[in-house]
């Protein structure tokens, strides 16, 4: 069983027994008070366990399986022993990392909660398109796909404008922080753990992509 499906598991049973108990919902969501006040810093972690619905948990987890199975097949082959490992790193610090700006705004706001995985997926699909940057992306139920760079650029751009928006009760700043993490994450593990020069390899195969093909229809 891959690494991918085992979290998708434990997320998916977590989130199921918060949607069953306000106990557990409330124990584990990301909450700035409990944190300052509390130090109950296992938030930052387990807020990305919990989701607010069904619909949150399907979407976040089916994101991650379709990204996640194949970022994770290309840590085994470019980290060798260092793969899943570094892998399970990633996806637990972005938790984190995607948060921090989060609670730094709001380290006393009563009113403010956060909960999903969506920061930590957007750092698995980022490490996907750093990857395959040509590779086609596109969203569910619509048959046309764009080059993942450019889905990457247009999802950033996106995020930050509804994140300065405001108003709504998705937390842009962590798919925005979620997904900027993972693309250093992985430039730094591959200098520091393999010879692969992911960078540079994503800028040669943006620079010589075919303009016919950044679009295309399935």
């Amino acid at each position: 069983m891959s690494i991918t499906v085992i979290i998708i598991v434990i997320t998916s049973l977590i989130s199921i027994a918060a949607f069953r108990s306000e106990k557990v919902m409330n124990d584990l969501i990301f909450y700035p008070p409990a944190i300052t006040n509390n130090k109950q810093y296992y938030r930052f972690i387990t807020c990305g366990l919990i989701h607010a619905d069904i619909g949150h948990l399907f979407f976040n987890m089916y994101a991650f399986y379709l990204f996640g199975n194949i970022t994770e097949e290309i840590f085994d082959a470019i980290f060798g022993n260092y793969g899943k490992l570094l892998y399970v790193v990633m996806y637990v610090l972005a938790l984190i990392v995607c948060v921090i700006p989060s609670y730094l705004k709001n380290k006393t706001n009563s009113g403010y909660r956060s909960l999903g995985a969506s920061g930590a997926v957007s750092a698995v699909v980022f490490a996907y398109i750093l990857f395959n940057p040509l590779q086609g992306i596109g969203l569910i139920f619509i048959p046309v796909y764009m080059m993942g760079f450019l889905f990457g650029i247009i999802y950033l751009v996106v995020s930050y404008w509804l994140d300065q928006k405001g108003g709504g009760r998705i937390n842009h700043s962590a798919h925005i922080w979620g997904a900027l993490f993972g693309i250093v994450f992985l430039i730094v593990a591959s200098k520091l753990f393999s010879n692969y020069p992911v960078l540079d390899h994503f800028i040669d195969a943006v620079k010589n992509l075919d303009p016919r093909k950044i679009f295309t229809v399935r």
